[in-house]
């Protein structure tokens, strides 16, 4: 790089001086390095407008995929009913619930095994709701109460709807 050099003090003390009158380079360049309080609210600004329109449709993909999962979870249940339907000749009383597809319920004749290690909660947390002979269908109503956890709401899942 070439810079210019200093010329040697006219008072002939061997100091020099500078060729460009004004502050030093580097206490410019930090001058111009610094923002603003107005730049940094701006930008502030945009991030919390961002952040408005993006939050809400994350969530809306969290709770639909918590719904996919709910379906799944009651679609694999019920094959595993119908393969304890095939092996015994009936399904599980509502006494029996989920469970006789983990241990062997008392009396129960040609039980395929274990067709479940455990049975998994929903999504939210809760247990699955079993009910034989069903209430909705000829065989028996298998559901998740949904994100409220509470019956009805419109927000169940179940394997008699059609959706």
């Amino acid at each position: 790089m070439n810079r210019p050099r200093a010329a040697p003090s006219p008072k002939g003390d061997g100091t020099m001086n500078r060729s460009t009158p004004g502050p030093r380079p580097a206490a410019r360049h930090a001058a111009r390095a610094a923002f603003t309080l107005i730049e940094l609210l701006l930008v502030l600004v945009i991030l919390s407008v961002l952040a408005a329109v993006v939050v809400p449709k994350f969530a809306r993909r969290s709770e639909q995929a918590r719904t996919t999962a709910a379906r799944v979870d009651i679609k694999s249940i019920s094959m595993q009913l119908d393969a304890y339907q095939i092996d015994t000749g009936r399904f599980p009383t509502t006494e029996q619930g989920l469970q006789a597809l983990v241990e062997e319920p008392s009396g129960v004749q040609n039980w395929g095994g274990e067709y479940f290690d455990r049975i998994p909660p929903d999504p939210w947390g809760n247990p699955y709701v079993y009910k034989y002979p069903g209430d909705h269908n000829t065989t028996y109503d298998l559901y998740s109460y949904g994100p409220d956890g509470q019956s009805g709401g419109g927000d169940d899942i179940d394997n008699w709807s059609t959706q």
